[in-house]
């Protein structure tokens, strides 16, 4: 269970890697024992070989996967009971010995004791939501799970009378505008629970053995993961920022498959017929009879409908409005997934805060890119230095800009080779980042291209969500005296390199033939750091001036997750030149004229208090089932996020009507920092040419 401190709060999980894609596609051979066991020994075989930390699979790691296994499952502990977690415990320091050899039966009897718990305790949360609770008792529900322990099923019991209790108290203190009623609120209910259940009965076995290769390898570093060959179309998805299909967004509500939105431009928006809301009850392909999707779970449906752009689907849709039913057939095509593309604007700072400067502002979501495209010769592949490379020049086409802003919030990294591209559009030459082998040699990867897209001043801001290619990028900036990082104190301190790798056996990984395919193995296999020989690990890329955040107080970061590999430093890279734009007198003067200014803003003062409840929060271990405690502390927190993040609940603005750098007051300083900073250096010019 979530607290309500964060209740509002959208927290990124950080996904981003730095990449080194394998260039060996997904099919490979199918071993003579075939399924999940040759799956499980070949993943296990991959690990010992070619982790960064070269940890064989042993008893200290059986331990790691037995206690990340169990605790993914039920991490607040409402499930299992004291007694299952006896009966389990005895294989702790075993499932090394069976992993090694295949056997993933632990997983499979785990997760069926799961199975039935889960029916049984969502069968009597339908019973407790329609019950009566009092909300004037001074009663606390526990928030904290390392807190607790697995209980016995008295404690299990009272856990959901106040699990139950406190979803009824949020959903009324949720609604409280909309006036609904406490049987509304209780269907509701009804309905969240239903959807566990559905989704958790359709579990299939390949999901399994994803979990539970996945806990095996996030018990050596937490970005590690096993992908089955689903997982891995998705996320090749995201890479590219395209797929083929229909551009629908769907979601799963009580058994249905319904549409959320209508992409823009896409398939079913051109055909007209699909609108939101519409329930897609049957999918047919060109050729052959429906099949009935009802029940089915959300990803599947979602294969069924995606396909080769040019092909036709048929959709059997219940509409929304009358209930009538019709069937829709509509051609696929290659949809672009835009969100998470660079963009750019120029800013006029004498409108925005009055200053006679012009600033480009380019926001980078992710380091993606197309590998597949690139491989394939294609010209036009999805690349993040080619669309900020395209987006500079649209700021010189615009009569050129006095400094150039790129905004690195929330972006979790992406490619390695990005992250060097985008870096080396603002430098002559020179290193990029090193990169540290298993076998403990340092390769230094430099700028390839000797073009200097952009030579004026620079500011990156980035926060707690930056990782990965961000903080590389961000280093490369900070080390080349380059320009100057605004935002939270450190970035995420995420400085490792997964490479996406076949699972198959290395023997037989050329063959000809078509094989099976097994997924595949993300996997932690070099450190990186930057050319001042500093590991960005756990520590992060500092920045030159730090502005209050709320984010920047809460539990995010590599030094937060377990089994995070340690800061370390190297030797120095060659080459490394001083552009010139910082220097210690430089940012000490923008440093002081930041905090002044935020000492005086109203919006920056009430942030601070913010912050402030924020931290006595964070420790506590427990939240108030009183309505009235209760409802006092939304009713602040609502007011002051109102007050200072009128745009906060907005989601209702389409992809196109989203500003990419909107006026905010945090936004603002980042702009009165970037026009001091064109201040300060066109002094120095100035003072030197005398």
């Amino acid at each position: 269970m979530k607290s309500p401190l964060f209740r509002r709060i959208a927290l990124l999980s950080i996904v981003g890697v730095c990449l080194i894609v394998s260039t060996i596609g997904a099919q490979q051979l199918a071993t003579e024992n075939g399924g999940d066991t040759a799956t499980a020994r070949l993943v296990c075989k991959m690990i010992e070989k070619s982790h960064i930390g070269q940890h064989k699979i042993d008893d200290e790691i059986s331990m790691g996967l037995y206690d990340r296994f169990i605790e993914d499952l039920d991490p607040n502990k409402l499930y299992f009971l004291k007694s299952d977690i006896d009966s389990f415990v005895k294989d702790r320091k075993n499932l090394d010995d069976q992993l090694l050899v295949g056997n993933i039966d632990f997983a499979r009897k785990v997760f069926a004791r799961y199975l039935d718990l889960v029916d049984q305790q969502i069968n009597r949360a339908h019973e407790l939501i329609d019950q009566d609770f009092d909300f004037t008792v001074d009663e606390d529900i526990i928030t904290d799970a390392d807190a607790i322990d697995y209980g016995t099923e008295a404690e299990r019991e009272e856990r959901w009378r106040k699990r139950i209790k406190y979803e009824m108290l949020d959903l009324k203190l949720e609604e409280k505008d909309k006036e609904e009623d406490i049987k509304e609120i209780r269907e509701q209910l009804h309905r969240r629970y239903r959807t566990i259940a559905s989704n958790l009965r359709l579990t299939d076995d390949h999901e399994i053995l994803e979990m539970y290769l996945t806990a095996l390898a996030r018990s050596f570093d937490p970005h590690s993961s096993y992908m089955s060959p689903q997982t891995l179309e998705d996320f090749q998805i995201n890479m590219r920022l395209s797929l083929e299909g229909i551009g629908a967004q769907l979601r799963y509500e009580d058994g249905f498959t319904v549409v959320y939105e209508v992409v823009k431009g896409g398939a079913a928006d051109k055909d007209g017929r699909l609108q939101a809301k519409d329930k897609i009850v049957a999918v047919g392909q060109e050729d052959g009879e429906f099949v009935d999707i009802v029940e089915m779970k959300l990803k599947n449906v979602v294969r069924l409908i995606r396909g080769k752009s040019g092909t036709k689907v048929r959709l059997r849709v219940k509409k929304a409005e009358g209930g009538d039913t019709a069937v829709y057939e509509m051609v696929r095509q290659k949809i672009e997934l835009n969100e998470q593309e660079v963009k750019g604007e120029v800013l006029n700072l004498q409108d925005r805060i009055g200053q006679p400067v012009k600033v480009g502002v380019i926001n980078i979501p992710s380091f993606y890119r197309d590998f597949a495209g690139a491989q394939n010769g294609d010209r036009d592949f999805k690349s993040t230095e080619k669309d900020v490379r395209k987006v500079l020049a649209d700021f010189n086409q615009q009569g050129g800009v006095d400094a150039v802003v790129i905004d690195l919030r929330n972006n979790g990294g992406g490619a390695l080779s990005e992250a060097i591209g985008v870096s080396g559009l603002f430098i002559t030459e020179g290193p990029v980042v090193q990169v540290k082998e298993i076998d403990g040699t340092v390769r230094s990867h430099k700028d390839e291209n000797r073009d200097l897209v952009y030579d004026g001043p620079l500011v990156v801001i980035c926060n707690r969500l930056s990782a990965s290619a961000s903080e590389i990028f961000a280093g490369v900036i900070v080390d080349y005296n380059r320009g100057i990082v605004v935002g939270d104190y450190t970035t995420h301190g995420k400085g490792t390199v997964q490479n996406v790798m076949p699972v198959a056996d290395p023997l037989f990984r050329f063959r000809l033939f078509q094989p099976q395919d097994r997924g595949a193995l993300k996997l932690t296999i070099q450190q990186f750091y930057r050319v001042n020989g500093d590991s960005t690990q756990n520590r992060g890329v500092r920045s030159d001036i730090v502005l209050p955040s709320r984010i920047d107080h809460m539990d995010l970061g590599e030094s937060f997750l377990d089994n995070a590999l340690e800061f370390d430093h190297i030797p120095r890279a060659k080459g490394v030149y001083n552009a010139g734009f910082t220097s210690g007198p430089i940012i000490d003067q923008l440093q002081k004229e930041s905090r002044e200014r935020v000492g005086e803003t109203e919006e920056f003062q009430k942030l601070e208090k913010q912050i402030a409840r924020l931290v006595e929060r964070k420790n506590r271990k427990s939240v108030s089932l009183n309505e009235s405690v209760l409802g006092k502390e939304r009713a602040q927190d609502d007011n002051e996020n109102n007050d200072l993040f009128p745009d906060l609940n907005n989601d209702e603005k389409k992809d196109e009507e989203k500003e990419i750098f909107p006026q905010t007051f945090y936004n603002d300083e980042v702009l009165e920092i970037t026009s001091d900073y064109v201040s300060v250096l066109r002094q120095m010019k100035i003072v030197q040419g005398r």
